[in-house]
């Protein structure tokens, strides 16, 4: 039995992002969902979900209560317009759509629904994702109320009030996925190159970077204290961070990694 009270949703584009999110609703029970995409693998849908390859194929009848945008950014240009056309005034338009701020996103629609643009990041597949969106204008508490739960079931939500920051989001939470991923990388390298068989090297780097994480989540403390609970005076741990936190290690690159992917999806944007 699906939620009661929320409407059908038309999903455009399931790729990484948009499959997650969609895993967070099938695993919910919420309401039945169209999903536009070409290339979907099979059995992606429950049996109440419609897959279809192409806007062309949209049942008449469907009028979806809020509208994903989930398609590559580049792909917008082309494929907006021609929802815009298809879309009931009511609908709300969700865009996690890297880059395009809000006003692209209402001219390639050519139409008068509200919109709201989210950033969530991968983690979302497994129900640990973070989100923060943000709502345009002439969006109502209602169609506000059914984008956070639809963006709620992959993971934690955070709201701003405005569409600025949006992009530094992106390149802390969005693409900060990707750097702890990296982090595992190495550790599993560096622990083949000094010796350790390569097994024992992924399942250490995994397990501690996973672990370390599940501890953040459990504990109240800052990350800093964590940091320092791991680290005793003149130890082992000591001598690595002191080589980590260098300024010119790891708080350079961080900085600078932030830095350009920030810019990155500025230039998106324009």
């Amino acid at each position: 039995m699906n939620e009661a009270g929320l409407p059908a949703v038309l999903l455009l584009g399931a790729g990484r992002m948009g499959a997650a999110m969609f895993a967070g609703w099938a695993a919910q029970d919420l309401p039945p969902c169209v999903l536009v995409d070409p290339a979907l693998p099979p059995g992606v849908a429950r049996p109440q979900d419609s897959l279809i390859p192409d806007l062309a194929a949209l049942p008449a009848a469907f009028e979806p209560g809020a509208v994903i945008l989930a398609i590559k950014p580049q792909m917008a240009a082309d494929l907006l317009p021609r929802l815009g056309r298809l879309l009931p005034p009511g609908a709300a338009v969700l865009s996690i759509l890297a880059g395009v701020p809000i006003a692209r996103l209402a001219a390639l629609l050519g139409a008068s629904n509200a919109i709201v643009r989210a950033m969530p990041n991968t983690p979302a597949a497994i129900g640990q994702g973070m989100t923060v969106a943000v709502a345009g204008p002439g969006v109502s508490p209602a169609q506000r109320a059914l984008c956070t739960r639809l963006l709620a079931a992959s993971g934690e939500l955070a709201w701003l009030d405005d569409e600025a920051p949006i992009e530094l989001v992106t390149a802390v939470s969005g693409c900060g996925p990707a750097y702890v991923f990296l982090l595992a990388e190495l550790l599993e390298q560096e622990g083949v190159a000094q010796g350790l068989p390569p097994d024992l090297a992924r399942q250490l780097a995994r397990k501690t970077v996973s672990g370390s994480g599940a501890l953040l989540a459990a504990s109240q403390d800052e990350s800093a204290q964590l940091r320092r609970n791991v680290t005793s005076p003149n130890g082992v741990t000591e001598q690595a961070l002191a080589v980590l936190m260098d300024e010119a290690a790891w708080p350079a690159s961080i900085r600078r990694a932030i830095v350009a992917a920030a810019a990155r999806s500025r230039e998106l944007a324009t």
